[in-house]
């Protein structure tokens, strides 16, 4: 498969993350946009709206709708189902449920650079 040019969502309630995460992936060639949403409902309104989102960063811990809810709805959803996700948390424990829920990845917080993008490119060859 070509090597084209990504457009990730990165889900976190926290700004700073956010940016952190938006930089990081800027330096990476594969990368082309970084769209960002501040919460799981907010993500699937831009899922809903954008259908060009190749891969999804999603936070865990969130208010309105946190990271494990709305895997759950974009795995219910056929046109979404098939949507990469990468959860990133400081919570261990969340591992398993993440990953029964449909998580495609799993990054511990804080994110390192190189390992965002090796789980990126594991995803999307």
């Amino acid at each position: 498969m070509e090597n084209r040019a990504l457009k990730i969502l990165a889900v976190d309630d926290d700004m700073i993350n956010l940016k952190l995460l938006k930089s990081m992936l800027k330096k990476s060639s594969r990368v082309s946009d970084v769209v960002e949403a501040k919460n799981g409902a907010d993500a699937i309104a831009v899922l809903k709206t954008q259908n060009d989102i190749d891969i999804v960063l999603l936070d865990i811990i969130m208010p309105v709708m946190g990271g494990i809810e709305m895997l759950k709805v974009v795995r219910a959803d056929d046109s979404l189902h098939h949507l990469p996700i990468i959860v990133l948390t400081t919570d261990e424990t969340k591992k398993a449920e993440a990953l029964e829920c449909g998580a495609n990845g799993f990054l511990m917080k804080p994110i390192r650079e190189k390992d965002v993008i090796d789980q990126i490119d594991k995803l999307i060859f």
